[in-house]
């Protein structure tokens, strides 16, 4: 692999500016980066085997030799733990091979290799660090019955002792589905292959997730380009990203398919769009241009049918049509107008030729259920409430919940409009924008997960050349990864077993540091100062 990288680097040509090919001693480190971080998704993928958010009827417990892993839980968790750790430190050293200004550098190739070596073993793993998987599985068999998941849950539609049914957590077995037509229409081509097979759904699932990652893999480079940043930085920063990996590929979060389809809307909108600057000259129509902008916003409007955060592209996109014609207000809502009819008839003709209709409006906010600490918002009210309690006030927490959560209904949705604004009248880019916005109204509503701050962080990744952005970015992914157990479940009663596994995972992997610590990259850890020219 190493052989044909130089070969590829070596026939390329390099655009002026761009990092020069790596040399022999970078090569190699390189591939060590790329056998460790493999090493460490082999590891992640044999601990889900006992670790893993496995079914309830797990199949690998009758399994010879793989079936141990599910009697020694410890064992397989301090596996768990050690390939997520290594993941970690492989790609933190692969940015030290990827950072912008380097001399030489990583290539767009070279990433994508390198990344491809890492899912393989990801794409067998037990789901991890979530079971919302099995949440998919069941709605999805609810629509192949004909039922509406929009008003019914599992429990209801399909039964308490249905396969499908006991994979759900217990919390969302009456809830209906929050999720798209699209999505669901997918689900029931999964469903009506694989039936109540559990494994072979979960399969399908993470391929549909993999189909999205692809799309990532595809759009981040392109638009990298667009915005005058480093595709390689991009692909880093945004795919190859350990929350990537593990809640993406191994949680077979559907977030991949939404994010991925409404980032190649972003890209196929912009293939046609002359470069353009706030003074002009604003060129007439090109052929072929207002075609674009409609197949662009119909993906993205696909993208809003999987989740509906993706529709907030629409107006980002919006913003630099508008902006391409000359910039007035006029162009603002003319271009909004012609945006809202090809998102209002791919949106109609998702929901009703699914057979769906519109109910999923009403289902939402069907995760704002959950009160977690990890939603500022709700930690806010949390606090206001407990504080109450303390001053013998009264136990006030509910209300307090509400009405934080309601202030930061208010105040994300108003932050995006800033954004937008900021970005009509060229104080900033578009994508950067979107990026930003999108991270506002996730992290101020009402439930935030660890993998929301991908649809912040993945179009950042493209766009944003803040290099404390990306400095911050980079230490909250390895930050959040590490943090969360590799399990799907709360392992109540064997809490005892967390800090073991810690302990021998932390272990292992310092004395795989030290076997390879003089073949690893030296030197800054952390995005270069220069990431992005200027640009527009």
């Amino acid at each position: 692999m190493v052989a044909a990288d130089t070969q590829e680097q070596a026939e390329r040509g390099r655009a002026p500016g761009e990092s020069a090919p790596l040399d022999r001693v970078e090569r190699a480190q390189l591939d060590t980066v790329r056998r460790f971080g493999t090493v460490g998704s082999l590891l992640l993928t044999i601990g889900s085997l006992g670790a893993g958010a496995a079914p309830v009827f797990n199949p690998v417990f009758r399994l010879p030799v793989l079936g141990l892993f599910s009697r020694m839980t410890t064992v397989a968790l301090a596996f768990a733990f050690t390939g997520v750790f290594m993941i970690v430190l492989a790609w933190l050293a692969l940015g030290r091979l990827s950072r912008p200004g380097r001399a030489r550098a990583v290539s767009v190739p070279q990433m994508g290799r390198t990344l491809a070596m890492w899912i393989t073993p990801l794409v067998f793993t037990v789901p991890s660090f979530s079971r919302d998987v099995y949440s998919y599985l069941a709605q999805s068999e609810i629509v192949n019955l004909g039922q509406d998941p929009y008003t019914v849950g599992p429990a209801q539609a399909l039964g308490l002792n249905n396969p499908l049914t006991l994979g759900v957590p217990t919390m969302w077995r009456e809830t209906p589905s929050p999720y798209g037509p699209l999505f669901l229409t997918l689900g029931k081509a999964v469903s009506w292959l694989t039936g109540d097979h559990v494994v072979m759904g979960v399969a399908a699932h993470r391929l549909i997730a993999l189909v999205g990652l692809a799309m990532i893999v595809w759009s981040l480079p392109r638009l990298a380009r667009r915005f005058g940043v480093s595709p390689v930085s991009a692909l880093w920063l945004g795919a190859a990203n350990p929350l990537v990996l593990f809640h993406l590929v191994v949680g077979v979060h559907n977030e991949a398919l939404a994010i991925g389809l409404m980032l190649v809307g972003f890209e196929l909108a912009l293939r046609n769009m002359p470069r353009v600057t706030p003074d002009g000259p604003f060129p007439p129509w090109q052929r072929g241009e207002l075609l674009w902008y409609a197949i662009g916003a119909a993906v993205i409007t696909l993208g809003a049918a999987v989740k509906i955060p993706a529709a907030l592209a629409l107006g980002f996109l919006g913003v630099m049509i508008a902006r391409r014609v000359g910039g007035r207000w006029s162009h603002l809502f003319a271009t909004a107008g012609g945006l809202f009819v090809v998102f209002a008839v791919v949106l109609s003709a998702c929901s009703f030729g699914s057979g769906l209709g519109y109910g999923w409006v009403a289902t939402l906010n069907t995760a704002s259920t959950i009160k977690s600490w990890m939603a500022p918002m709700t930690a806010l009210g949390f606090g206001a409430g407990g504080l109450g309690v303390l001053l013998g006030l009264g136990n006030h927490i509910e209300a307090a919940i509400t009405v934080s959560r309601a202030v930061g209904g208010v105040l994300g949705p108003l932050l995006a409009a800033k954004l937008l604004l900021d970005s009509f009248r060229w104080r900033l880019r578009p994508l950067t924008g979107l990026g930003v916005g999108m991270g506002a109204v996730l992290v101020l509503g009402a439930t935030v997960q660890p993998w929301y701050l991908l649809w912040a962080a993945v179009p950042l990744a493209a766009a944003a050349g803040n290099t404390k952005f990306r400095t911050a970015a980079t230490i909250i992914s390895a930050g959040l990864a590490v943090a969360l157990a590799p399990t799907g479940q709360t392992f109540d009663g064997r809490v005892f077993v967390l800090p073991y596994a810690i302990i021998g995972a932390v272990v292992v992997t310092v004395i795989a540091v030290v076997v390879v610590r003089r073949r690893i990259p030296r030197g800054e850890w952390l995005p270069g100062r220069r990431v992005t020219a200027t640009t527009p």
